[in-house]
């Protein structure tokens, strides 16, 4: 059983990560961007309301996420472990989920959180923008995603380590490097 948070700016590879370890551990990996982007496609009245915020490169309100994130931990297939990838955004959502997590009867087993470099991530990005015809993901875009990220989400970097389930990885190396550390951190 395990029960992972993903932390890191956009286009550390949290998503990719996620993905591999859910499979490896047969948990769900629990993405809020997936979630939003679904929903977005589907034209649900989340989904509209969150279009603007993505659109402007801003992150989607609290409000909109938090109950997402409770009916989607509260979901069968979650009791046995789950990968969170995105959320928590800042420390309010942090202080939310743990909460959450105490009238669950769960805990956090890790807060990974892959460190990679600003230029990395931007050159990351806008590649990714170009292979999947991205229109959210231009240079202005990203770098506002980049200052937001390190404005109101880097905190909980410390939210978690003052809890003593953080993990810090170098997220700048192959894929397979990362995975190989985080089979490790998790299988052991």
């Amino acid at each position: 059983m395990a029960r992972l948070i993903f932390l890191g700016p956009p286009g550390a590879g949290k998503g990719t990560q996620a993905k591999l370890l859910a499979e490896l551990l047969q948990v769900p990996h629990i993405s809020t961007g997936d979630i939003l982007r679904s929903a977005l496609k589907a034209k649900t009245p989340l989904g509209q309301k969150a279009q603007a915020y993505m659109n402007a490169g801003e992150l989607v309100p609290d409000d909109l996420i938090l109950d997402l994130i409770r009916d989607r931990l509260n979901q069968q297939d979650a009791n046995q472990g789950w990968i969170l990838d995105g959320f928590p955004r800042n420390v309010s959502q942090a202080s939310f989920l743990d909460t959450l997590l105490q009238e669950l009867n769960q805990t956090c087993d890790f807060a990974i959180n892959l460190e990679v470099p600003d230029e990395v991530l931007m050159a990351r990005l806008l590649e990714r923008a170009q292979k999947e015809g991205r229109s959210d993901d231009n240079e202005d875009t990203i770098r506002r995603r980049l200052e937001v990220y390190h404005n109101q989400t880097e905190p909980i970097i410390g939210f978690y380590r003052d809890r003593s389930v953080l993990t810090a990885i170098n997220g700048d190396q192959p894929v397979e490097s990362v995975t190989e550390y985080l089979k490790q951190l998790v299988c052991s």
